[in-house]
Parts: C-alpha cells; structure tokens; sequence
C-alpha cells in the first residue's frame, strides 16, 4: 500500500513540475508525500551497505575474518607464500584499496608496499594502521642479532616499534576490539555484530594462550636462536630464551663474520635449536649449527604455509608453539 502510494507520488510529482500555475497547493502535497517515502524507503546502499574491508596479511586477516563473520568477509591482499617484506601490488589489488571502505594494515615498517598507495587513498577509504590503535604493546625493534636474553624494550615511537604485533595473544585481542569498533562506525548497521563477535573472539584468544603457556612453560630455561627477529612479541609473552637472530632483516643476507660470531655465540650459550623460515635457505642454518650441537627447525610467523580464512590465527600459534616444542624438547 504505502509503496504504491510512493510510486504515484513519483508520477504526480513529475507531472507537477512539468505544469506551472496555480498547482502550488497539489505540487506542495506531492512533495510532502515523495519526502515521505524517501525517509520511509531510504536508497538501498544506505539501508544495508556490504562491509568492504581489504586486509594486508594473513594473520590479520584471520582476526578481522571472525569479527566481520555474519555480514561479509574482507579481501586478503598477501596471498600463498608471498612474504609482505617484498610484495608487490597488482593492478586489481590497487583498484580493490582504492574502491574498499576500510584499508587495514599492520605498519609500513611491514608491509613496505603500502607506503605508496595509502599517500594516494581515496578520502572515502577509511585507512587502519593496527601499530597505532589504543592499547597495543609495543616492543622496540632489536638492531642486533645475537642480543642478550630476555632484552626486550618497549617502544616509544611507532617508527622504532617491531610490528609483529599479533604474535602476542594480548595484541590480537586488543586488534579484535579495535577492529571492531572502527568497523562499527563505518558500517553502524553491523555494530552490534561486530562487538559481539570480538568478544567471542577475544574469550577464544585467552583459552588459546592459556593452551599455550602450559604447553611452552618447561622450555623457559631452553636458549634458542631464530632466522630474523620476528619472535619477541611471542617469547616475551610465552617466557622464552631467544638469544639471537641469523640476519636483522629477511631481506639482508648475513655476513661471513656474522654467520661466525653467531656460531660461537651458540657454543657459549649452549643454544639448542636454530629456527628457519619458509622462504630462507636451509644452508645458511645448516652453516651457523656446523659443529655447535644445536638442531635445526623451521618457524613461520605469518602463516604462509597455511590456507587464509577464521582459523588460520589459531593455527599459526599452536604451529608456532609446536615447532619449538618439537625442536627444544624432541620426543625421545
């Protein structure tokens, strides 16, 4: 009934104004009735707008995946094995940044590709740099490879903070809540949604910590060296002994001199293992444990190795906790 009534005010009106006179009185009805219908029947982009999310990095992704479940999925941008240090923007994925609602990132320090594009955003794109939301622990970046045991600082600026942030359970709940809220406020149809879910999100974070730290607490007293300093966030929550790093950065290969001091700092601290990554030669592990008794394994803190989606987050730490498990304390 009232759409039909719409739809005849939208025929009257037209009509109206094609005719001048003394119709001001039936001109002024049909516009009382057409802003009616308009505040009644709002466009449907308003109504019920799709959540448009793109998210750089799996991890990220995972977490943002659970609290968007129920009104749409985001679009992950670092797909398979790729690694953010030196990924490279395809043409449609500029196009998908630029056409999103909300653009999420990490840190540029991480991902460098989004330096660039994110100076050019769209003044509609809603841009999230999770390094900056309110209450994340922020650990200083280490800038040498064979550091002292349990030498972790906290940041005072963002441009000197270690990015791998969701690596500790506390930051991927405050991500959670974030996430959430900002999502909140660009899709207020979705608020309530998007609370909740972090919520329930957040309840799944501490019972997979909790899992963790008794799984890892009988390690603590077992140093171990990693392929790049990518783990601190992790050791520090967890109370493990990292006590180096093969190179700074993955993208900057170690140094005949490095590999050696490293080898002799494995001797001295009697490290056990000496951790790969996806990507990374095995001979440069194979070249620092030479004669030292140390094991190798294999980390990754990003999830390259696992398919994108709700539960990769989960997966990747329990991999993670696994891994040095395995390595530190082999089933006999």
């Amino acid at each position: 009934m009232t759409g039909g009534l719409c739809a005849l005010g939208q025929l009257l009106r037209r009509g109206a104004v094609l005719r001048r006179g003394p119709a001001g009185r039936l001109r002024g009805a049909v516009a009382l009735l057409v802003l009616g219908c308009a505040l009644a029947f709002p466009p449907f982009a308003a109504r019920a707008e799709t959540p448009d999310v793109v998210v750089t990095i799996k991890p990220i992704h995972s977490l943002v995946s659970q609290v968007m479940e129920g009104a749409g999925a985001p679009v992950l941008l670092v797909e398979g094995s790729a690694s953010p240090h030196s990924f490279s923007l395809k043409p449609s994925q500029v196009r998908a940044i630029n056409g999103a609602g909300v653009f999420i990132r990490v840190a540029e320090r991480l991902e460098p590709f989004t330096g660039k594009i994110v100076r050019s955003l769209p003044s509609d794109v809603m841009l999230v740099t999770l390094i900056d939301a309110p209450g994340i622990n922020l650990l200083a970046q280490r800038h040498v490879g064979a550091f002292d045991p349990h030498g972790h600082t906290h940041a005072h600026a963002d441009d000197d903070a270690d990015s791998h942030i969701w690596l500790d359970p506390e930051n991927a709940k405050v991500i959670a809540r974030y996430v959430a809220e900002v999502l909140g406020k660009r899709y207020p149809q979705h608020a309530s949604l998007f609370a909740a879910n972090a919520e329930r999100l957040v309840g799944q974070i501490d019972r997979l910590a909790r899992e963790i730290a008794a799984e890892l607490a009988p390690l603590s007293d077992k140093p171990f060296v990693v392929f790049h300093d990518a783990y601190q966030y992790f050791d520090a929550r967890f109370g493990l002994d990292v006590v180096g790093s093969i190179t700074i950065s993955p993208d900057v290969k170690p140094s005949a001199k490095r590999l050696a001091e490293l080898r002799q700092r494995i001797r001295d601290l009697k490290a056990v293992c000496v951790f790969a990554e996806p990507l990374y030669e095995p001979r440069l592990v194979a070249a620092v444990i030479e004669d030292t008794g140390a094991r190798p394994g294999k980390l990754d803190p990003e999830g390259m190795g696992l398919e994108p989606g709700t539960g990769l987050y989960f997966a990747l730490m329990r991999n993670l906790a696994a891994a040095i498990k395995s390595c530190l304390a082999p089933a006999t």
